[in-house]
């Protein structure tokens, strides 16, 4: 399958795949959105390809929903159920991405933010390059972390520290997540995608039926109460959506101020 806003290159057993709007930072559109879904269905039945590598074109790898994307734009009008479904897209994407067989590893370049985290998130494994700055930044827009990213959060960095990193929206250095668990490894900018690759020729000389059932096995454990929680975060994004203070924020953020909650 070919794509637009992704390049998918195979390297014998391993995929690497790029989030290919670098004049955008990758900034996650309505159709990269769905390619990235239906790329990450696509190797459902490939059974040659054991590992996949997924990073961003160009300076950064992903810095969240594109707000300038005429599809983003148009969805704030819509009627609710259309919006409902619109927002499904979100979580049906990091679903298909965590879901899949495959080992996969995120080698994280420059900054991502929002969307591009939960995506990073989503991977089995997370190298980041030594100047790369990764956060969440819905808090500042008076929304809650959602796309079933909150327990992913957790399960990385732990209650207090994912409590602190969501509700502040600190965009955080790649040392600290290290220490916190979010990044299994930090590398000098220009090794990332070598170290990415040495790793992805770990597991790919590793048993593929042992591993991609270990696999399966322990995210099944780790997010048994995950959807539990999560099955209705696209309605707390509308919710959040139709408030005072998410107006305010979207209003901040172009004026380049700070701005003032009040809880509306």
């Amino acid at each position: 399958m070919e794509y637009k806003n992704l390049t998918v290159r195979r390297e014998e057993q391993v995929a690497i795949v790029t989030l290919n709007r670098p004049d955008s930072s990758n900034a996650l559109s309505v159709e990269l959105m769905r390619e990235l879904e239906n790329m990450a269905l696509g190797f459902r039945d490939d059974v040659e390809t054991r590992v996949i590598i997924l990073t961003g074109a160009g300076r950064h790898f992903c810095l969240g929903a594109d707000l300038k994307d005429p599809e983003h734009i148009a969805a704030m009008s819509m009627p609710l159920l259309e919006r409902q479904r619109y927002f499904h897209l979100g979580p049906r994407m990091i679903r298909a991405l965590r879901d899949m067989d495959q080992v996969t590893i995120a080698a994280i370049n420059g900054v991502s933010l929002g969307g591009g985290t939960c995506i990073a998130s989503a991977l089995d494994f997370r190298i980041g390059a030594a100047d790369c700055r990764i956060g969440y930044p819905e808090s500042n827009l008076s929304m809650s972390l959602s796309w079933v990213s909150l327990p992913l959060c957790l399960h990385l960095v732990g209650l207090p520290r994912a409590k602190r990193w969501v509700m502040t929206s600190e965009t955080l250095p790649a040392d600290v997540l290290l220490e916190w668990g979010f990044l299994d490894e930090v590398v000098p900018p220009g090794q990332l995608m070598e170290r990415a690759r040495e790793l992805a020729g770990t597991y790919a000389s590793l048993s593929p039926i042992a591993v991609q059932m270990v696999k399966r096995s322990l995210n099944s454990l780790a997010g048994a109460l995950d959807e539990a929680i999560m099955h209705m975060d696209s309605d707390q994004v509308i919710l959040a959506q139709s408030t005072e203070d998410f107006q305010e924020a979207i209003m901040a953020f172009m004026q380049k101020r700070a701005p003032e909650f009040k809880g509306r």
